[in-house]
């Protein structure tokens, strides 16, 4: 990001922006086998096709879908792979603090019970 102007970074914030609702992430890995519509979506995740539709709306207007219309039919799609990639590595890092998290607190409990035992 170092040398982007405000109105870049504004489009990095609002990329993230999209990014940061669960049900959103939900979509993306729905998408992830490939294009699909609004419908199967709905299906897939299990919230009411309004909700579905909002979110991808939010989606296609921060670039992080894109969106086909055959017929009556919309289908939507990742426009970026990377994207996955994003998410991964995000998921990588919650999951390495949480793994950190996780061996403080059982080393705590185990010195707390010697403590006790002694």
């Amino acid at each position: 990001m170092d040398g982007l102007d405000d109105a870049a970074l504004e489009r990095v914030a609002a990329y993230f922006k999209a990014l940061s609702e669960p049900t959103r992430l939900k979509l993306l890995n729905a998408l992830r086998p490939g294009e699909r519509n609004v419908g199967a979506l709905t299906a897939e995740i299990g919230v009411s096709q309004a909700s579905v539709s909002k979110h991808l709306a939010v989606l296609l207007a921060a670039g992080v879908v894109e969106r086909t219309t055959r017929g009556t039919n919309s289908l939507y799609r990742i426009a970026d792979p990377g994207t996955y990639q994003l998410c991964d590595l995000v998921c990588g890092q919650i999951g390495k603090r949480f793994a950190s998290e996780i061996a403080q607190r059982t080393g705590f409990i185990a010195a707390a019970g010697a403590r006790r035992n002694r």
